[in-house]
């Protein structure tokens, strides 16, 4: 049976400019997980579509896009076709979705960034 697709929130974790994160800064991502709280592949394959991110930044619109597999097999959020807005997920098939986990995401400029897993449905 397929793994339901889920709703994860994820919020900038403690940066040295934000000692204590921003629940304004993050993203809101739908993919599957397994049930050990992985990206599930083969249903992110078959539902590729519905794994959408939006991205809210304070001070910017927020940015829609999809969860996408790139090149070499690595993982990004993107917003437009081509890879110029790509933003790439640090060892995304190894993380655990679970409240409190964390995952790094290299943002357009390169800088990475932690966030944390804030919410999960």
């Amino acid at each position: 049976m397929p793994s339901p697709l889920r709703t994860i929130r994820l919020e900038l974790a403690r940066t040295a400019e934000f000692p204590e994160g921003s629940s304004h800064r993050g993203y809101v991502l739908v993919a599957p997980l397994d049930p050990d709280g992985r990206i599930d592949l083969d249903t992110w394959r078959r539902q590729r579509r519905q794994c959408t991110v939006r991205r809210f930044w304070e001070g910017d619109d927020d940015d829609h896009g999809r969860l996408i597999r790139t090149r070499d097999r690595g993982w990004a959020f993107s917003y437009a076709p081509g890879t110029e807005d790509d933003e790439n997920i640090h060892r995304l098939q190894e993380h655990v979705f679970r409240i409190g986990e964390y995952v790094s995401i290299r943002q357009h400029d390169g800088t990475v960034l932690p966030f944390r897993v804030v919410e999960l449905s």
